[in-house]
């Protein structure tokens, strides 16, 4: 059997991006190119890689174990075809998701130099990837351990949290709320219920501090969240100072404080990669970097030693 590289190509951009639309975006073709040409390599392959749900598009456990060889194959034909056409392709770097933090790091990285970047955002409701996927030049992720002698880390970034309520939440009207104060309240967090990078780091920092967590219910993305908190008196939740979030008439942000959280974020790359930005960026990356302050920031132990440089 000879597979499709377009089919293939078309699978990985929606296993990437979670969703058949962005998928046909990104490649330039019509949602029903996308969706027949992953229909036609679920049929070659006997089997059904994407699960299709309200909130996008999931690899199926199938899906999951194919999309490291798929991706494997389509950064190989690219390769090919970039050395035949002797043109320098833009750094591809996995940003994780375009509300994040990540964003305005590669938004102020480009306007210092000005170099084409391609990004990848597979989301956090993604599970836990592999560290550095094949088909990325550099990889922004929480990783406080690297055991591959082969992979580069930084520390990128420590994004502080915010409180996220409902304007008839008892503390919507404060400027600045302390963690001890949030001691037996309850945290709505149905994006918690599965394995994830922001899963992980919130299940370790709600019993430090005493926070109920409250996984029920589904998870039909950061908009209805923040509908549900809106309507609340009593739910509350979390959310990165720096992400782009909905605007909603009754939902506050405010800052958490004594100690703040930070979420860390490290900058990943492959010591054999000889793209000529990824020095650039590597360097901006670390110029940039602002250490952790542990008599005014919170961070899980183990993260504490990987994000002091």
């Amino acid at each position: 059997m000879e597979l499709d590289l377009g089919a293939v190509r078309a699978f990985v951009a929606v296993a990437e991006d979670r969703y058949f639309g962005e998928a046909a975006i990104r490649l330039e073709v019509s949602q029903q190119a996308i969706s027949k040409r992953v229909a036609k390599l679920e049929a070659d392959l006997g089997v059904r890689l994407l699960s299709r749900t309200r909130g996008g598009a999931e690899p199926t456990e199938d899906g999951q174990e194919f999309l490291v060889h798929a991706r494997a194959l389509v950064s190989l034909a690219d390769q090919a075809v970039e050395r035949l056409q002797g043109r320098r392709r833009p750094l591809r770097v996995d940003v994780l998701g375009t509300r994040l933090a990540t964003m305005e790091v590669i938004r102020a990285f480009h306007a210092d130099h000005d170099d084409e970047l391609e990004l990848v955002t597979p989301g956090l409701g993604a599970v836990r990837r592999s560290m550095l996927p094949e088909s990325v030049d550099a990889a922004f992720a929480r990783v406080n351990t690297v055991t591959d002698p082969g992979i580069g880390r930084t520390p990128a970034y420590l994004e502080p949290a915010n409180l996220l309520v409902g304007r008839r939440h008892p503390l919507a009207r404060r400027r600045r709320v302390e963690m001890a104060e949030l001691a037996g309240l309850t945290a709505w967090m149905p994006y918690n219920a599965r394995a994830s990078e922001w899963a992980e780091f919130w299940q370790e920092l709600c019993p430090a501090f005493g926070i109920l967590v409250d996984t029920d219910g589904p998870n039909f993305g950061l908009e209805h969240h923040i509908e549900v908190l809106g309507q609340s008196k009593d739910r509350l939740g979390f959310v990165g100072a720096k992400m782009h979030v909905p605007w909603h008439p009754d939902v506050v942000q405010i800052p958490l404080v004594d100690p703040t959280p930070v979420y860390p974020f490290s900058l990943l790359w492959r010591h054999e990669n000889r793209h000529p930005t990824l020095p650039l960026l590597i360097g901006h990356v670390r110029s940039a970097y602002r250490p952790f302050d542990a008599e005014r920031q919170w961070l899980p132990v183990a993260d504490r030693e990987a994000m002091t440089p």
